[in-house]
């Protein structure tokens, strides 16, 4: 089962894979250049890791608080993704994310922490 996580809420666009006993991150500027090639991105680092978008079973995605335009942005990548898969569609907010540690957010002893509720993204001006 591959987890994929998205995370641009704040100071960088981070990707991160975990399949299995394997974790792969991604790491990148929250630019505006960025918001323009965030699927490529994406999709060049699905490529140089081998893993097809179709594989992706479940997505979490950060809701905020943090920047409009990139929560938008992954919000809307993150729904596609999981829509087209039928897969899984997670949100997670910036708190519940303690010391950069993604691999917890799939953890299912974690799964209280996760909101669902992907209607309300937090916006931080």
């Amino acid at each position: 089962m591959i987890n994929l996580i998205i995370d641009a809420a704040n100071e960088e666009i981070v990707f991160v894979i975990i399949a299995d006993k394997q974790s792969y991150t991604s790491r990148h500027i929250n630019s505006r250049e960025n918001f323009d090639k965030f699927m490529n991105l994406l999709l060049n680092f699905l490529n140089k890791k081998k893993i097809k978008i179709n594989d992706i079973y479940r997505v979490y995605i950060n809701l905020g608080p943090g920047k409009f335009t990139s929560i938008r942005i992954s919000l809307s990548i993150a729904k596609a993704i999981s829509f087209v898969n039928k897969g899984t569609l997670i949100g997670f907010n910036s708190k519940d994310l303690i010391n950069k540690n993604y691999k917890k957010l799939i953890n299912p002893s974690k799964k209280k922490l996760l909101n669902k509720s992907l209607i309300k993204p937090i916006y931080s001006s």
